[in-house]
């Protein structure tokens, strides 16, 4: 009786796997959106953003278009606390858009909940 419960099991797996399979080959991943992208680009891989965890700089009263697009292997997000932006978590190969707008000048910390010690950095508004 154990044994067929596991065939069972196994012929389960192996089912659902290859419809996953065939699923990603008839429709593939779609195009990127970054490359007609104009704005702050952040890609998260290899528990860093940009591979520097750049300083961003905008100015004051000036929207930034932000993209954050997760390239790594493993989930990420950003978080802007003073500037109210919360990707959540982003699987491999997801994005978000959002902007990066402030009323007063002033250095804001950014960084990803599940990796703040590697992935953090800040971001620099400018007065005009």
């Amino acid at each position: 009786m154990l044994n067929n419960i596991i065939a069972i099991i196994a012929i389960s797996f192996i089912t659902v796997g290859t419809i996953w399979a065939i699923g990603n080959f008839i429709h593939p991943a779609k195009e990127s959106t970054t490359k007609h992208f104009k704005g702050i680009l952040l890609i998260a891989e290899d528990n860093l953003f940009n591979g520097t965890n750049p300083d961003i700089v905008a100015m004051v009263h000036v929207p930034e278009k932000l993209l954050v697009l997760n390239k790594d292997f493993v989930r990420h997000d950003l978080i802007v606390d003073k500037l109210n932006i919360n990707t959540a978590y982003l699987s491999p190969g997801q994005d978000f858009m959002s902007a990066i707008a402030s009323n007063i000048p002033g250095t804001f910390a950014y960084y990803c909940s599940l990796h703040p010690t590697t992935m953090h950095g800040k971001i620099i508004i400018k007065a005009v």
